[in-house]
């Protein structure tokens, strides 16, 4: 049996080719053309004849999780979600770290050639859930959205869709389930009172992010902690929030004569303090700045 090979570090070769394989990888998981269907399938058998077992004979076509749930109750009608799930394999979604041992593969000359049905199959394929005898190939999303922190984020609508219909909402992150799709879907029908109302803390961030501080001081009856006499610099408030305490808010007129307010910190002292804290300035530096004179 040979000996596998072994490398203590990267030399500046291997090194300078992390980040083209960084990108490929990147646009490999976040890809969302329709899948071509005949090289899944032969990418899917790979994933089988390289750990020495026959492939499926029997593939299926999916429009996405749902619609590959409906095919799978079809072949397991005693199958449940967990069982369904515990069974995926996941594509162009396992890119993290698949791309990984690629990496070394491909780049370091360490053999590991065991996972080529995989890799194969991440360029090919969304979800694909994987029997002895059947397996049910799934399109990849046909909508992925990020905020500019690359967290999963979409203020209008889902941030993740695909062909059949299944949708995740998502607010910078953090992904909110189904009796929360309002929040981002019908802004309109979401309201302070339901937002104030949630114990979880951070869904009532979010809630609250989305309708807008200034909806959510009018219904705490905010203090009001100083006034600056440029209004673009706004009006420093204190309010008391359940369950979490004292917090301080800054609530300003901005270019389109519309009003807004965002969280400062607790030490803030006046108005002109808290505006010049959400730029990085001093307070004397703020002031003369020529877009506020």
């Amino acid at each position: 049996m040979a000996a596998t090979k072994k490398i203590d570090k990267l030399t500046p070769e291997q090194e300078a080719m992390i980040p083209m394989h960084l990108d490929k990888w990147l646009k490999i998981g976040l890809n969302t053309d329709a899948i071509d269907f005949a090289k899944a399938k032969k990418a899917l058998a790979l994933c089988y004849t390289t750990q020495n077992l026959k492939a499926p004979s029997k593939m299926y076509y999916a429009k996405g999780p749902h619609d590959a749930f409906k095919i799978y109750k079809s072949i397991r009608p005693d199958g449940d979600v967990n069982s369904f799930m515990n069974g995926n394999i996941f594509g162009s979604q396992d890119s993290s770290w698949i791309s990984f041992y690629s990496y070394f593969n491909d780049v370091c000359g360490i053999d590991l050639s065991i996972i080529n049905g995989l890799v194969e199959y991440a360029k090919e394929g969304g979800w694909a859930w994987v029997d002895k005898d059947e397996a049910i190939i799934q399109e990849r999303p046909m909508l992925i959205k990020f905020d500019d922190q690359n967290r999963l984020h979409c203020e209008n609508g889902p941030a993740i869709e695909y062909m059949d219909g299944t949708k995740v909402y998502a607010w910078h992150g953090v992904r909110l389930d189904r009796k929360r799709w309002h929040w981002i879907a019908d802004k309109k029908s979401l309201t302070a009172k339901e937002a104030l109302k949630q114990d979880n803390l951070e869904l009532r961030r979010v809630a609250c992010e989305i309708l807008g501080w200034v909806h959510i001081l009018k219904e705490l009856n905010s203090k009001v902690i100083d006034v600056d006499e440029d209004p673009m610099i706004g009006t420093l408030l204190e309010v008391d929030i359940p369950d979490i305490g004292t917090e301080k808010f800054l609530q300003v007129l901005c270019g389109t004569g519309r009003s807004f307010a965002i969280p400062v910190p607790p030490e803030m002292k006046n108005a002109l303090m808290a505006n010049a804290w959400t730029f990085g300035f001093e307070e004397n530096e703020l002031r003369n700045l020529e877009f506020r004179t």
